[in-house]
């Protein structure tokens, strides 16, 4: 069955592969395929083992399908530099007319990503931001299409959220724990720092700062650290993987109150079920289709929106309290 989505107003105008070929075989932006030619899309994503990625791809395989285009996965595991090699061959083959990215490397694709333009390739940007401002939706790259979830914005989202928990459990001052993902990525030192800041601004106390990464294993490790430390904490916030580990270290009985990142199945079931407070929520389906939607359109000439902040794609803008998930339908599985 044909998964439904929600229309988006201003939208309407709005991994493996085997490169072969030469740069000039691509159309130019703007020109319709030719004869029977369908339009290709190259999904540079994450990782092909990557549940997250692959929801997203569900949706660019479904916008590509109904369009009348084909769409492959791309698959560079993880690895920044091999991403950025496979966006270089695939302006040398001209095998993609679109190229829907989820950078590994916010700054090492960014060159690769101005050649595939320049060669008449379209580029959308999915999820990550490419370029050094981790808190603008506006596309970093020239002549790019961004649909993003910022690092800066979801974290100051996940301060509220963490916000929202202290007054549910009626604690002042409220002490909250914060597992970052990994202190050495760029992009998690951002999300942090908006995370503490808020959370410090609506007058939260936040007692601990520890990496949770993003597996059950080292959330719950996180969690023993923050708990030993700081007995009497209130609500601790991290990835939706290492919250899932944290709870199940924390026990049935425990009070601390929980936020996630991430809105994997698991997460919502933990929200709607009352183990979890709330967690950050996206729709990878509409964000996948929707890029790939941009995409075509923008390659045959439609004027398209170019800066688009995911979460505003949800009808809970991102929050994802029980009250707010009503409906709400999770694609990938951590």
């Amino acid at each position: 069955m044909k998964r439904k989505y929600f229309a988006v107003p201003g939208l309407a105008l709005a991994t493996v592969a085997l490169l072969a070929g030469c740069a000039t075989s691509g159309p130019e932006p703007g020109s319709e395929p030719a004869g029977d030619d369908q339009l290709s899309i190259g999904f540079f994503g994450f990782a092909a083992a990557n549940s997250f990625a692959q929801g997203v791809y569900e949706g660019v395989e479904a916008a590509a399908q109904e369009m009348g285009a084909t769409s492959e996965f791309v698959d560079s595991n993880f690895d920044g530099q091999l991403q950025a090699q496979q966006v270089t061959d695939a302006v040398t083959s001209g095998q993609y007319d679109v190229i829907v990215i989820q950078a590994n490397d916010n700054l090492v694709v960014q060159k690769p990503l101005e050649d595939a333009i320049a060669a008449g390739i379209t580029v959308v940007i999915e999820f990550t931001a490419v370029g050094p401002d981790f808190e603008t939706v506006e596309p970093q790259v020239e002549g790019a299409i961004s649909i993003v979830d910022p690092a800066v914005v979801n974290g100051e989202k996940l301060g509220e959220m963490g916000l929202m928990a202290c007054e549910e459990a009626g604690a002042d001052p409220c002490q909250v724990g914060y597992m970052e993902g990994f202190r050495a990525l760029p992009l998690d030192n951002a999300r942090t720092q908006a995370v503490v800041d808020t959370l410090e601004a609506g007058g939260a106390e936040v007692v601990a700062q520890v990496e949770g990464g993003y597996t059950a294993d080292s959330g719950q490790a996180a969690f023993q650290d923050i708990i030993t430390a700081n007995p009497d904490v209130d609500v601790v916030i991290g990835s939706s993987q290492a919250i899932g580990g944290a709870r199940l270290a924390a026990g049935a009985d425990s009070p601390v109150m929980f936020v996630g990142n991430g809105s994997s199945r698991q997460a919502v079931e933990a929200v709607r079920s009352g183990e979890w407070f709330a967690t950050y929520t996206l729709d990878l389906y509409l964000n996948g289709y929707t890029a790939a939607e941009l995409g075509i359109k923008k390659h045959q000439g439609e004027d398209v929106e170019v800066a688009i902040n995911e979460a505003d794609l949800t009808p809970s803008k991102g929050i994802g309290t029980a009250a707010n998930l009503e409906g709400f339908e999770a694609t990938y599985d951590d």
